[in-house]
């Protein structure tokens, strides 16, 4: 139960920031107040729409069907995935990206680390293998406390220039694609651990450990995504300027 609450609470907190970042970014771009409060709603509405949906989704039961094609991935990870690419291609010159003060997309990285010890409590529950924790591949522990790093020395102190926050952005994003190989693989190639059965349980796709798939992991994506068209565009306009 406890277990349960960890992965719903850590859901609905990033949710929270999510929202506030959005909504401090609407208040500094839009003057408008009609304008301004139909952003707000969009935000709101469409973030609690992808929980409603992921919820019904993982409530069917099909994502337990871990046959070919690979259900989780089809109708949760692409789909997020689409949107985050659309949507920041649109809105890649846009003013509100501006508007965003760029520490705050390195410092939001740093909700990976309470996942990464989610993941190891959940080792001893059966709901996901070892491999896929700091004991196996996965390194987004690592990753994620070097956030703190990063956002210290490049916007605090200036030590860094922003590009090395630029290639940190890759970094994560390699990152997360090596844990969506670890779960792919602990399905479909379970014999390169050595095994012969599939490796990842079936209540890692039950809600609510699912939202790691189909919320948490895409929103570290999506702020990756944000984050290095914001600093490319910094990087630009210095270099115009």
């Amino acid at each position: 139960m406890i277990l349960n609450l960890g992965y719903i609470g850590l859901s609905i907190l990033m949710t929270v920031i999510l929202v506030l970042i959005g909504l401090d970014t609407i208040k500094k771009t839009f003057n408008d107040t009609s304008t301004a409060r139909k952003k707000r709603l969009t935000l709101i509405l469409s973030l609690l729409l992808w929980h409603v949906y992921i919820f019904t989704i993982a409530s069917t039961g099909i994502l337990q069907n871990y046959e070919f094609p690979p259900k989780f991935l089809l109708l949760l990870i692409l789909p997020a995935f689409l949107f985050t690419g659309v949507f920041i291609y649109k809105n890649r010159k846009s003013e509100w990206l501006r508007n965003i003060p760029e520490h705050w997309l390195i410092y939001y990285q740093t909700f990976r680390i309470l996942i990464e010890i989610l993941f190891v409590f959940s080792v001893t529950r059966g709901i996901v293998h070892w491999q896929m924790t700091i004991h196996g591949y996965n390194f987004d522990l690592i990753f994620a406390t070097s956030a703190l790093i990063i956002g210290f020395l490049v916007f605090q102190k200036k030590m860094l220039a922003k590009k090395a926050a630029l290639w940190w952005n890759y970094l994560g994003l390699a990152v997360i694609a090596v844990i969506i190989f670890l779960v792919q693989s602990a399905i479909y190639l379970p014999e390169i651990y050595g095994s012969d059965v599939v490796l990842l349980p079936k209540e890692f796709v039950m809600y609510p450990y699912v939202l790691v798939a189909g919320f948490l992991m895409p929103s570290a994506v999506f702020i990756h995504v944000l984050s290095i068209v914001q600093l490319g565009n910094t990087t630009e306009h210095k270099h115009h300027s």
